[in-house]
């Protein structure tokens, strides 16, 4: 139910010609009075309708996407993907069906995605796409259930991509985040039992998931079939989903290798550095696990850009790739067979994930049965990995 001025009001402890005014600004209003109307509106998420009043049930132009940071060839490929389905330049573009992108940098921040969504529901964006990996924290997760539910409420179309779905919500606390909640068969994986659903929470948004898992586990395991034993891993920041999924995968791939009892947990955590998804957590993680481990003959990246830096630092440390030491990332980002040498890796498809999420905004596209559907992570084998130098 939507939120009134009158619940306002009350939550404020004040007249709804009060709330009018502040919200308006065009009669005086005592400062601690003011104050306490805004808190009450950021408290319940007030919609202000402004001339729309009338059309309460419309949507804007708008198509917010939601990025952790733009200038990461991760999500720019999705957000140009995006914008190439729902803007003038694509195929749609009668006038009534051109949508204008607003791109939201996040930063990777939780508060300032949840700003975001608030600010793009007052918008009342026609759509809202949230792009890659969320913080794995109960209590982000049941607010940003909240404004989901909302933004779809008042007509938004909200699409996860790259992003795992965000399932029900009971007793504040969000469930099914995990790679235990993808519900598309992808060859090797088992698909996980449907999550119970919440009547109160209404239709899941969409969600195009990577199998980050099961593209982690593969290139791993390319590793160990090469030879490779002892093998580092510079893995993103923790308590995301992202990080988590791949890393598992990665340690799947481990256990397998080494079979049943034979208590590896040790050495796989001392082999396993966490940082950010940048250059600069690469070179650092690279050094690091030289620290830990000198005769390390591989280095698995969270990513392709961190397998760059990574390069960087075997490089200045004397050593040669691979002759000497292995390096893999993750993505298939577009510098990553232009690197030199060219950068195994597993590929994500991310603009094709894009220009789907954009059609599924719009309604261009049926939902995925289950409304989640994951998109394949394939592994891209090149010359940064070789078998291990022998040694006497």
């Amino acid at each position: 139910m939507s939120v009134t001025l009158a619940d306002v009001a009350a939550r404020a402890g004040v007249s709804a010609a009060t709330v009018s005014r502040v919200l308006n600004g065009n009669y005086p209003v005592a400062g601690s009075t003011r104050s306490r109307v805004l808190r009450a509106v950021d408290e319940l998420e007030y919609v202000v309708n402004g001339p729309a009043s009338a059309l309460a049930a419309a949507t804007s132009d708008l198509v917010g996407v939601l990025v952790n940071d733009i200038a990461d060839p991760f999500f720019g490929v999705m957000a140009s993907a995006i914008q190439s389905q729902i803007g003038p330049d694509g195929e749609h573009d009668a006038p009534h069906s051109q949508k204008m992108a607003i791109i939201c940098n996040t930063g990777g921040s939780p508060e300032r995605e949840l700003t975001y969504l608030t600010l793009l529901l007052r918008q009342r964006a026609a759509a809202v796409v949230l792009t890659g990996g969320t913080v794995e924290d109960p209590e982000h997760l049941a607010a940003l259930a909240t404004r989901l539910r909302r933004l779809e409420a008042g007509g938004t179309r909200v699409v996860l991509c790259g992003r795992q779905p965000l399932g029900p919500v009971a007793a504040g606390v969000a469930t099914a985040t995990g790679r235990e909640a993808e519900r598309e068969t992808v060859p090797g994986r088992e698909p996980a039992p449907e999550p119970e659903q919440d009547e109160s929470w209404g239709p899941s948004p969409v969600a195009l998931t990577f199998d980050n898992f099961g593209g982690a586990r593969r290139l791993t395991a390319h590793l160990l079939s090469l030879g490779h034993r002892r093998i580092g891993y510079l893995a993103g920041p923790a308590a995301r989903t992202t990080t988590r999924h791949r890393l598992e995968g990665h340690r799947a791939a481990l256990a397998e290798a080494a079979g049943p009892g034979a208590g590896r947990a040790r050495d796989t955590d001392r082999l396993t550095v966490h940082g950010g998804y940048d250059r600069s957590s690469g070179y650092d993680g690279a050094l690091e696990l030289l620290r830990r481990e000198p005769d390390l003959t591989a280095v698995v990246a969270a990513n392709d850009t961190v397998a760059l830096g990574a390069c960087a630092a075997l490089r200045d440390r004397g050593l040669r790739i691979p002759e000497d030491i292995s390096v893999a990332g993750f993505d298939d980002l577009p510098f990553a067979i232009d690197a030199a040498p060219a950068l195994t890796t597993v590929r994500i498809p991310l603009h094709e994930a894009g220009a789907r999420a954009g059609r599924l905004a719009l309604g261009r596209e049926d939902a995925p049965a289950g409304r989640v559907a994951t998109l394949p992570a394939d592994l891209m084998v090149r010359a940064s990995t070789a078998p291990p130098r022998a040694t006497a």
